[in-house]
């Protein structure tokens, strides 16, 4: 049985979050990737490596990941491509945002397996829905018997369609500023229209996360090699200076753009 959560005054509740935004930033930029146990990232690492006794320890003092998600997890690190999910203390984090601000309504944009959709259907009410975002029918197939085992198959709604596709149909719906968190961790050549569109779905208060912001490191490159690496420096140089949100950037894995709609 879950342990009943303290209500928290509008001032407790965001210096809480303050205090957890601080708290990812330290160690996400002092300790870096994850120790073994939690699993292996194949791409370049940018921050110190995952044998870090400190990130051990740090993880087995913060993690409280649902049995359904530590099976979903392990069960994506076994499949092709499986180490591009997202990490776990990144999906906690997330999970802890939609906590916070008492979220309802949740976007996920690039499905996979359905470990991030997971991850906000359970810190979701009974009555709360993610729309999550798919073109290819077969990875939320593993995640699907994880979704009804944790109870909450009945939240989340799988669109295996193009995610902008999905967008413009819950705007043309009439749902603009009405969700409460967006996640995005799809292509990275429509991440600035994601973008976009999901700003104006979101209310304010709202919270829009984008992964990857740092592309391996490659986002320092002048002149980059590749689309995506221009499609997310130029989205990074956008959101720096857009004026309807705060920012925080995050050095956790390959980095977490946390965009708070005012």
């Amino acid at each position: 049985m879950a342990l009943p959560v303290p209500r928290l005054s509008i001032p407790a509740a965001l210096a809480l979050g303050s205090a957890a935004l601080g708290a990812a930033f330290a160690t996400g930029l002092f300790l870096g990737k994850r120790w073994p146990p939690w699993g292996y990232r194949r791409h370049q690492r940018l921050l110190p490596p995952p044998d870090n006794p400190l990130w051990q320890y740090l993880l087995s003092r913060s993690m409280r990941e649902h049995p359904a998600l530590r099976s979903l997890r392990l069960l994506t690190l076994e499949q092709p491509q499986g180490d591009s999910m997202m990490t776990c203390e990144q999906a906690q984090l997330l999970a802890n945002l939609a906590r916070l601000i008492k979220a309802k309504k949740a976007l996920d944009l690039g499905t996979f397996t359905g470990y991030s959709a997971l991850a906000l259907a359970l810190a979701l009410p009974e009555a709360g829905r993610v729309v999550t975002c798919e073109v290819d029918a077969e990875p939320p197939k593993l995640g699907r018997p994880l979704w009804k085992q944790a109870e909450v198959e009945q939240k989340i709604d799988l669109r295996l369609q193009p995610a902008l596709q999905t967008l413009d149909e819950l705007l043309a719906a009439g749902e603009a500023g009405t969700f409460d968190i967006a996640v995005v961790d799809a292509d990275k050549e429509n991440c600035t229209a994601y973008y976009e569109r999901c700003l104006q779905l979101l209310r304010p208060g709202g919270v829009l996360a984008v992964l990857r912001v740092l592309w391996r490191g490659e986002v320092l490159q002048p002149q980059p090699k590749n689309k995506a690496v221009e499609c997310v420096r130029n989205l990074n140089e956008r959101i720096l200076r857009d004026a309807r949100v705060y920012i925080s950037l995050l050095p956790l894995d390959d980095g977490l753009s946390l965009a708070f709609k005012i």
